[in-house]
């Protein structure tokens, strides 16, 4: 079979023996027998509106609740029982009350936005507090405001050290006033603080962000995105989408209603919309993929916003566009129609016979709007839930296959989910590393290897194959440093991270999309603390293999456990990559037989290693795992690779 050189599971009587491989270990690779191009798209991302992955991580915006969503009590206590390290999600307004008790109060009249706006009197005032702040960084933001006569005080500071700025306020509407500041320290609690000292006002949408914010955005995360490089990603969610209207995303950011969030917790500020999502991909050159709500959603709200998107500036949602300052189309191609929706979990939940027939409406809709876009299912090999679809249970229909049989000609692919690790449901105790870097790869292998069966078993399919879009993959583990779902990925996660992509290189026939979830501190590959930010170590496996990776693959029909090995044909044709990924704590010699190409006797060497599998990053912190590169190495006789390592040589051809 073309992809039969799977690394098959290994022997749990291996797993004692992981610090004895040393013996060289003999490839053959023959460069014409090549697989399908590797799809780019197996680079992918996904960011999701959950934790700290959009606000706290990408969004600029230092203020929690900068709306009011939760009204200022005086009792301050934003974060209830949240243990979370560095980024917990408020769950109380962090507006703290300053002086007399009875000097804010949250009113509904004449509110600014969402249900209500704090009055405050004179004398009193609110704070926020906690901020990240570095010593000489200008800091700028501003306040809504609506009195008949005040005099208001804006604050930044910590403790006493701290720069003041008075705004006098007057009129019938609320006016925006704005104010900049340069840090005097470094802090993480740092105070902003707006106060009355004349008459009273209503307070309304107020806003601080770092002056080098990029319309909105964080320069140091925007900065590793780039590097990242992915080609595509998937936006707003996750569970997050089957409960997000997106028409409460877009138009004046400041004038956009607060929610809380219906799948996680926290606040929604709704400040990254479709227009800001579209405006943060042309930053980083990537390509959007957006998911639309076939939970709470309906057919006619998918379409509307495929034509926000795409539409003419003549259109009605396409004229929407074009007053929010966008009158080109966004040209959004990749689509996915709802999320997880075989899952109990998931608002809206469907059975699956009444999910298909959603499906296939929302598809039918949202191609009457465009039928150039490219449409993703929701899949789930083998999931079904039998005590909430008896129905499915008594045909014996798994998720997939539902959609497959009743959903076939609305997609163009058909989506996977999984997670590896010691996540939420499995208490399960850390694995042996060997065993640990095999899971995702197993995952991939085993859910490829399911479609395929599946596929070709259906007569409706007539031979056509549904490429998978695994648009959800990771490791998950349970304790959060970086907020909600925070984790931290240390070497034995990336290593792990590389065998999967490998082995999705060796399932490039029927794998057209793979998108790591989420990105940005939500078991992302990015970490961000209130002022810096930092790849995770898989982070920087996915730069790596996406800048130096080959395009095509070359099969090896070979098994070579626990390492894992697999090669490729360079984009330019001049050479070949190969790459080894050592779970070890031995060094190992590779010695490979190239048939049909003559290649150079030297290359580069580009690798990820560390001393011991816990080794991780922090923000702000000097690496502890970090890519290494030795060019001009030998590689005529082997290729030498290090203990906890994965690797990736470049050799051109003679």
């Amino acid at each position: 079979m073309k992809n039969a050189f799977y690394c098959f599971p290994i022997l749990l009587g291996c797993l004692a023996l992981s610090n004895t491989y040393s013996k060289p270990i003999s490839v053959t690779v023959d460069v014409a027998d090549k697989g399908a191009p590797i799809h780019p798209f197996v680079y992918g991302q996904f960011i999701e509106h959950m934790g700290r992955c959009i606000y706290g991580g990408i969004w600029a915006e230092m203020l929690e609740d900068r709306k009011f969503y939760f009204p200022i009590t005086p009792d301050y206590n934003p974060y209830g029982e949240a243990i979370d390290e560095a980024f917990p999600v408020v769950s109380a307004s962090p507006w703290q009350m300053t002086g007399p008790r009875n000097g804010v109060t949250m009113t509904s009249e004449e509110s600014f936005v969402g249900d209500h706006t704090p009055l405050v009197q004179k004398g009193s005032g609110i704070r926020q507090r906690d901020l990240g702040v570095v010593a000489g960084k200008h800091y700028e933001g501003y306040f809504w405001a609506k009195s008949a006569s005040a005099e208001i005080v804006v604050s930044l500071g910590i403790g006493e050290e701290k720069d003041s700025l008075t705004f006098v306020v007057d009129g019938e509407e609320y006016k925006k006033y704005e104010y900049d500041f340069v840090a005097r320290e470094n802090s993480i609690h740092a105070v902003l603080e707006i106060s009355v000292s004349k008459g009273k006002a209503l307070i309304g949408t107020a806003s601080l962000m770092p002056a080098d914010n990029i319309r909105g955005m964080r320069k140091d995360t925007i900065a590793l995105l780039k590097e990242l490089d992915s080609p595509i990603y998937r936006w707003p969610g996750g569970n997050f989408v089957s409960g997000y209207e997106w028409r409460d995303g877009i138009g004046d950011r400041d004038r956009r209603p607060p929610r809380r969030n219906p799948a996680w917790t926290g606040v929604e500020h709704n400040d990254f919309g479709t227009d800001e999502f579209i405006d943060f991909c042309r930053e980083i050159s990537t390509v959007p993929a957006i998911a639309v709500n076939t939970g709470f959603g309906d057919p006619n709200s998918a379409a509307e916003w495929v034509a926000y998107c795409n539409g003419k500036s003549d259109s009605y949602s396409g004229g929407l566009r074009t007053s929010n300052g966008n009158p080109e189309p966004f040209d959004v191609e990749y689509w996915c129609v709802g999320n997880e929706m075989f899952g109990t979990w998931q608002l809206g939940y469907m059975q699956l016979h009444h999910y298909t027939e959603k499906h296939n409406r929302t598809a039918r809709a949202m191609w009457e709007r465009d039928p150039s876009i490219k449409l993703i299912g929701v899949g789930a090999i083998g999931g079904i839930n039998e005590e909430n679809d008896p129905t499915a249970a008594a045909l014996n229909r798994g998720w997939s296959r539902g959609m497959l049989e009743d959903s076939a000609d609305y997609m163009t692919w058909i989506s996977e989910h999984f997670y590896s690790g010691r996540v939420p449901w499995n208490d399960d105790e850390e694995l042996p590393l060997i065993e640990h870097v095999s899971l995702l790869k197993d995952n991939i292998r085993k859910i490829v290897g399911q479609h395929r069966e599946l596929q070709r078993s259906l007569g409706n399919l007539k031979g056509r194959t549904i490429p998978i879009a695994m648009d959800e993959w990771n490791y998950w583990h349970r304790e959060y440093k970086y907020g909600e779902l925070g984790c931290v990925y240390d070497l034995g996660d990336s290593l792990g991270v590389a065998a999967g992509l490998h082995e999705y290189f060796r399932q490039s026939d029927i794998i057209a999309m793979a998108n790591y979830a989420q990105t940005v501190n939500v078991i992302g590959c990015i970490k961000t603390t209130k002022t810096d930010a930092e790849f995770a170590t898989t982070g920087l496996i996915l730069k790596m293999y996406r800048e130096m990776f080959g395009s095509t693959p070359i099969n090896i029909e070979t098994v070579f456990e626990p390492y894992d090995i697999s090669a490729a044909i360079q984009k330019d044709g001049s050479g070949v990559t190969i790459g080894i990924v050592n779970p070890t704590s031995e060094s190992v010699e590779v010695q490979i037989d190239f048939r049909n190409a003559k290649l150079a006797k030297v290359g580069d060497h580009h690798y990820v290693s560390g001393q011991e599998r816990s080794a991780h990053n922090r923000p702000g912190e000097p690496r502890q795992v970090d890519i290494t590169v030795d060019r001009g190495v030998s590689v005529s006789d082997y290729f030498s690779v290090p203990p906890l390592s994965s690797n990736i040589f470049v050799v051109s051809f003679n």
